[in-house]
């Protein structure tokens, strides 16, 4: 087995070896990476290694070929950020200037009680790209260093590493985030363990080293403990990080919705503007905190002492919300961040979303926050607003302020904002907190989730989104904030502005819509609703009222074409308008008036009082006769609205069931979120129906199993790693059909005998071989759907027959402009159903696995189901049995069972694939033949690209 890998070229003892490793290339096999280059002094190299000795290499070899990013920056405990780097020979005065900084017991700690420590500096300065490698943290405009990290080798798989951290950010995590670096990188360079000798007193090493999530071995000895732990990052390691990374979050946006100071730049006399807007709402809302207006024009505004600048005020501030004309930002940034504030808020418009020129200046502005450790929303948003007692923060400059509430909103648009402000206002229904975020250029959706999570004040949280950051995140983070409280979520875009060139059936079937939004929500038990209206009255239902046991419903109403309205609506939406028992019939047909009906809808007529409502409500409550109840009414003569949804929510107090009110004929002052413990209100009966529809998706999704990996036999991915490393080496490209087949057995994905002939007299030997009919396809560069340029024949059966169709196919690709350049001679599979698994990597979802019907036909049919990996064997199971087509594979109108098992398999090792391999750029198995005694890919095509650099642990 050979294998095309990067590293590092040197000579010892007179051989060519891997730096890092025991492979010993031959001289001939290596290859510069630039033929200038001098390889054996170390060099960057592509050389062919023959086999390799423990499956440990595999990781080394697939490793070193993605580089490491060379700088970045991560987020510390209390949610500011340092920037981390190499260290380079121009750090020395900085470094020096870092060292002597340092407090006595920090020095002591890092030395074991050397008194000389001159030699530090020039041992913090050596950076190699094996031998010795260090990093450092960086803080402020002026880019002081905070900390530094290094490992230095000692053998062929171990290195010593060790940290310096300025003792102000002691217990922020900084020497955590440069461990879990230096890992990635002594793991890239072979180096498999990682050790340190830390003084037995020096328990906040020792707690670094615990908390990391490596597993680590220690031996105690009386004054010192030496630690080991392997550079390989798990998934523990990931999950430590990623709870880092929760802390981080939840403390950078707390310094937003929590500051105990606000400094308002640009704070106007004039209420009509934005500064002066939003200062008048700071101040109305009543903010506990200082207020600083900032106006070099003014010398007090609204009541209180005006400032010419940040750099004026008489106290460092927590948020500073800036106003100013977009040309003067980022000036303004620079003197926040001379004054040290935590956080900015940006609401200026003029950046990314208007050109070149402010996406420029948008980036200006993201550098200085990074620069200096500040974090950023916006810049382009409305502003944020918390409404807990506590804090009372209004710094929007919304006119409508909706109530206090429980429900956390967050609008990616300044423009849907403000309507989701104003409307939530009118409707009653009471926020948490609310932040708009603008251009996302820091802060985003993720982290808002990570903080809300927590928040005691908020029950549901309501998103809307026109793009998203780091999907996968959302994914995990949503997924597991959902389990405890739902997440609305309104994503626009959901037609394509146009159709891109799609170079396979599974690319062409994902470019249609944006189903890869759906599978992402669906998996993460987001509630995706259509409309902004949509989202509010959801968001009033599920944060009010207990959640559906089931889709049973009843309708009360006072009017008959309403009741028989929503019943239909009802129906169409999936729920179930439940028929009520006799005894329960009977039970309302002596409480509600004469000529009543008392099926369901349960009709009154307009005779129906406010009481009639509340006997029958309790009536269908205490006999359990359905999971929730849709009451409508009609405004009549005799008695109000509000004295039927009073009667209604003194019923409703303290029932487990939930119960929709809605209001016929007029926006009435009762609209919107409900009184404490009563019904949840609602205009229309669409608006409920829609609102209980996403409460019982909801419900159901919290009780389905959530299903597991699944640990796959006969996988060999070390040969599969051998394979897509050495057909990458050259760039990007389509396997051949042999490479291709060759990685699917790799995986245990059952496949056709399938043979490559390069002559028409290979094919009819092969056929021979085989007996029976095959089949005969074209292989041509470039050619992607043969099927359509007549590039296959079926059924071909006979050394003449197969030279005919051999020909035909020629032909018929030459026609298409395709010159033919072998044969695919196959097996006929068994009679059945074809489908179609494939995977699109998607740059920003990652691998996204397609099921749908498949053959020539697929993109016409278009009933594919998708999901995003990694696959669960209940995510497998659902996919299949979510396509509309299902039925043919379950024994449709008497004909047999189908392999159904079989298809789920086949997607779990796809998607066990994929992951493993990021190269896989798109994948093609159709069609893939599913019949009663298994499942078997006919066709294939897997194209490779180079992955995309990994970001380091911890980054932002």
């Amino acid at each position: 087995m050979t294998l095309l890998v990067s590293g590092t070229v040197r000579r010892r003892n007179g051989s060519l070896y891997l730096q890092g490793s025991d492979l010993e290339p031959s001289e001939a096999s290596v290859r510069c990476a630039e033929p200038t280059s001098d390889i054996y002094g170390g060099a960057r190299v592509a050389a062919t290694v023959a086999a390799w000795q423990t499956r440990a290499y595999v990781h080394y070899m697939t490793s070193i070929s993605k580089p490491l990013q060379e700088s970045v920056d991560v987020a510390l405990r209390d949610g500011s950020t340092v920037h981390v780097r190499p260290v380079s020979r121009e750090d020395r005065p900085a470094i020096e200037q870092f060292l002597a900084s340092l407090s006595p017991e920090s020095i002591y700690f890092r030395v074991g009680g050397q008194t000389d420590v001159s030699w530090l500096s020039e041992w913090a300065l050596r950076s190699g790209e094996s031998e010795h490698y260090g990093l450092v943290a960086t803080s402020g405009l002026e880019q002081r260093v905070v900390a530094h990290g290094a490992y230095v080798r000692l053998d062929q798989a171990r290195a010593e590493v060790a940290f310096e951290v300025a003792d102000a950010l002691h217990g922020q995590g900084i020497a955590t985030l440069l461990l879990g670096q230096l890992a990635a990188v002594a793991a890239a360079n072979g180096i498999s363990t990682l050790v340190a000798s830390v003084l037995s007193s020096n328990w906040k090493m020792l707690q670094v080293f615990n908390d990391s999530g490596f597993p680590v071995t220690r031996i105690d000895a009386p004054d010192m403990i030496e630690i080991s732990l392997p550079t390989e990052v798990s998934e523990q390691v990931l999950m430590a990080f990623a709870q880092r990374e929760h802390t981080a979050s939840r403390s950078a946006v707390a310094s937003f919705l929590r500051p105990s100071s606000v400094a308002v730049i640009g704070a106007s006399r004039n209420a009509n503007s934005v500064g002066g807007a939003l200062l008048k709402n700071l101040i109305g809302g009543g903010f506990g905190g200082a207020i600083y207006p900032v106006n070099p024009k003014a010398e007090a505004i609204q009541g209180l002492a005006a400032y010419p600048s940040v750099l004026d005020l008489p106290q460092a501030v927590d948020l500073a919300v800036v106003t100013v004309p977009a040309a003067s930002v980022v000036s303004v940034a620079r003197e926040c961040a001379r004054r040290h504030t935590r956080a900015l808020l940006v609401i200026s418009a003029g950046f990314a979303e208007v050109g070149d020129e402010g996406a420029r200046r948008q980036r200006e502005l993201i550098g200085v926050c990074r620069e200096s450790g500040m974090r950023l929303i916006g810049p382009n948003c409305l502003g944020i607003l918390n409404t807990d007692e506590q804090v009372r923060l209004n710094a929007t400059f919304s006119r409508q302020v909706p109530p206090a509430g429980h429900v956390a909103l967050m609008s990616q648009s300044g423009g849907v904002a403000i309507a989701l402000m104003d409307v939530a206002s009118q409707l009653g229904i009471g926020l948490s907190s609310f932040v708009s975020v603008g251009n996302k250029s820091d802060l985003s959706g993720n982290d808002l989730l990570e903080y809300w999570e927590e928040d005691d004040n908020t029950t549901v949280v309501a998103l809307y989104l026109e793009s998203f950051g780091n999907p996968r995140r959302f994914a995990r983070v949503a997924r597991r904030i959902g389990a405890r409280k739902p997440i609305l979520a309104v994503k626009s875009g959901r037609t394509p502005a146009g159709s891109r060139a799609a170079s396979s059936h599974t690319a062409a079937l994902l470019s249609t819509s944006d189903i890869t939004v759906d599978a992402l929500f669906r998996q993460s038990g987001v509630i995706r609703v259509d409309t902004l209206g949509e989202l509010l009255d959801t968001a009033a239902l599920i944060g009010t009222q207990p959640l559906p046991g089931g889709a049973r419903v009843a309708i009360v109403t006072n009017g008959g074409g309403p009741g028989i309205m929503c019943a239909d609506g009802c129906q169409a939406a999936g729920l179930d308008v439940v028929e009520l028992t006799a005894e329960v019939r009977s039970r309302l047909a002596r409480i509600v008036p004469d000529h009543a009906a008392v099926g369901n809808p349960i009709d009154m007529t307009a005779g129906g009082q406010p009481e009639d409502y509340a006997r029958v409500i309790r009536e269908l409550i205490d006999a359990a006769a359905c999971d929730a109840i849709i009451s409508l009414f009609v405004p009549a003569l005799g008695y109000s609205a509000e004295e039927v949804e009073q009667a209604i929510d003194t019923v409703v107090a303290g029932s487990e069931m939930p119960v929709a009110s809605v209001v016929m004929g007029a926006r009435a002052e009762v609209s919107g979120a409900p009184r404490s413990g009563g019904a949840a209100r609602f205009q229309l009966p669409e608006d409920a129906v829609r609102a209980l529809a996403h409460a019982v998706d909801y419900s159901r999704w919290l009780a389905s199993p959530k299903g597991q990996a699944v640990e796959l036999d006969g996988c060999r991915r070390d040969d599969a790693a051998e394979l897509v490393a050495a057909a990458i080496a050259g760039g990007g490209r389509w396997l051949s059909p042999a490479e291709t087949f060759a990685l699917l057995d790799c995986y245990g994905i059952p496949c056709l005998r399938t043979e490559v002939a390069d002559t028409v007299e290979d094919a009819v030997q092969l056929a021979g071989e085989m007996g029976g009919p095959v089949a005969l396809k074209a292989i041509a560069p470039g050619l992607v759907h043969k099927s359509d340029a007549g590039g296959v024949l079926l059924g071909v059966q006979g050394p003449d027959r197969v030279r005919e169709a051999a020909g035909l196919i020629r032909d018929a690709v030459a026609a298409n402009g395709y010159e033919l350049d072998g044969l695919v001679v196959q097996q006929m599979a068994d009679p059945g159903v074809e489908l179609i698994v494939g995977v699109v990597n998607d740059p920003s979802f990652g691998p996204v696995v397609a099921c749908g019907a498949g053959g020539t036909t697929a993109e016409l049919i278009g009933d594919v189901a998708v999901r995003i990996t990694p696959l669960t064997d209940v995510a497998a199971a659902e996919q299949v049995r979510s396509l509309r087509t299902f039925p043919l594979l379950d024994g449709y109108r008497g004909a047999p069972k189908l392999d159904v098992g079989g298809v789920e398999e086949v997607l779990l090792r796809v998607s066990a694939m994929v992951e493993g391999h990021p190269e896989i750029a798109e994948l093609d198995l159709n069609p893939l033949t599913v019949s009663r005694n298994g499942v078997c890919v006919s066709d294939a095509r897997i194209r490779l690209q180079p992955p995309a650099l990994v970001p380091p642990l911890g980054a932002v």
